[in-house]
C-alpha cells in the first residue's frame, strides 16, 4: 500500500499494522473454513456409510460353537470339597397325635409351638399354623371339637379361628384341666406332696412344675413350700449349716444346698454298702 510522501511516519507505523493484523485474520479465517469443510466431509461420509449400511445390513454372524469348559484343576476342586457346607437344619419331629386328654394338652400344645417356632418358613400365614395343628386332632373329643370348627366355617363362609393365638386360647379352654391353679395349689398345701424316696433332682422337677402352675412367683414363698416338704434330714443340714447357710429369700440357692447335699448323701450310701461287703469277702478267701 502506497502512502503520500507527505505522511507521517506514526500514521505509517499505525497502518502498517493495521494491514498486517488484517492479514493474520484472513489467513485464520481460511484456516477455520479449511477446518469446518474437513469436518463436514468427515461427516458427509459417516453419513453416507450409516445409509449404506441400513440398506444394505450385513449378514448375521455365524454360530460359534459352544465348546465345553477346561477342566477344573484337581487343586480348586480339593479346595471348594473342604470349604465349609451350609449349615443343615436338624430335623424336626411332629407333634403327637392328639385326643381329649387333658394331661396331654401341654404337652401337644408346646410341641406345636416349638415347631412352628423352629421352621416358621413352612407355614404361609397363621390359618395354615391352625389347619397343620387340627391334622393331629384324632380320636375322642378332639376330632369332634375340630369338625365343629370346619362345621362353622360352612355355615359362616368365614373360618371360625383366624389367628395362632386365638387357637392356643380356645384349646386351652378346651383341652386344659378346668381348675388346674386351685388343684396345684391344694396339692402342694396338703399333706400329700413330699420327697420321700425320690431324688432331690426329681423332687426339685415336679415342684418348679407345680410352682409354676400355681403362679407362685414370690422368693420367700417358694422357699417355704420347698422347704416344707424336703426330706426331714436334708432340711435340718441346710437350715443348720454354720456357714453359706442360703436365705431364706434365695430359692436357687436352697436348690443347690439341697442337691450338693443329697448327692453327698448318695455317695455316702454307695461307700457304706461297699466297705460292709468287703469284710466278708476277705473272710471267704482266708476260709478257701
Amino acid at each position: 500500500m502506497l502512502l503520500p510522501p507527505d505522511t507521517s511516519q506514526g500514521v505509517a507505523d499505525a497502518l502498517g499494522y493495521l494491514q498486517h493484523h488484517l492479514q493474520e485474520l484472513t489467513e485464520r479465517q481460511h484456516v477455520s473454513k479449511s477446518n469446518i469443510n474437513s469436518t463436514l466431509a468427515a461427516l458427509t461420509m459417516q453419513l453416507q456409510q450409516l445409509t449404506q449400511l441400513v440398506a444394505n445390513p450385513p449378514l448375521p454372524l455365524l454360530a460359534i460353537p459352544n465348546t465345553p469348559p477346561p477342566p477344573i484343576p484337581s487343586l480348586l476342586v480339593s479346595l471348594s470339597s473342604t470349604s465349609p457346607m451350609r449349615r443343615t437344619r436338624p430335623k424336626l419331629s411332629c407333634p403327637p397325635d392328639f385326643n381329649r386328654e387333658r394331661h396331654n394338652g401341654h404337652t401337644f400344645l408346646n410341641s406345636c409351638s416349638l415347631y412352628i417356632h423352629l421352621a416358621p418358613e413352612q407355614f404361609y400365614d397363621e390359618q395354615e399354623r391352625i389347619l397343620w395343628a387340627l391334622t393331629f386332632f384324632k380320636g375322642g373329643r378332639a376330632t369332634k371339637w375340630s369338625e365343629n370348627v370346619f362345621h362353622q366355617e360352612v355355615d359362616t363362609g368365614v373360618f371360625p379361628i383366624q389367628t395362632w393365638g386365638d387357637f392356643k386360647q380356645q384349646f386351652r379352654l378346651h383341652f386344659f384341666p378346668a381348675n388346674v391353679e386351685a388343684d396345684t395349689i391344694n396339692g402342694l398345701e396338703g399333706t400329700s406332696y413330699h420327697q420321700g424316696n425320690q431324688t432331690v433332682d426329681d423332687y426339685l422337677d415336679s415342684f418348679q412344675a407345680l410352682v409354676s402352675d400355681a403362679g407362685y412367683m414370690d422368693p420367700w414363698t417358694l422357699v417355704v413350700k420347698f422347704r416344707r416338704r424336703l426330706r426331714l434330714g436334708i432340711q435340718n443340714q441346710i437350715a443348720t449349716m454354720p456357714y453359706g447357710r442360703p436365705a431364706d429369700t434365695d430359692s436357687d440357692a436352697w436348690y443347690r444346698a439341697a442337691r450338693r447335699i443329697d448327692q453327698a448323701c448318695l455317695a455316702n450310701e454307695v461307700f457304706q454298702s461297699m466297705s460292709c461287703s468287703a469284710p466278708s469277702a476277705s473272710l471267704r478267701t482266708i476260709s478257701a
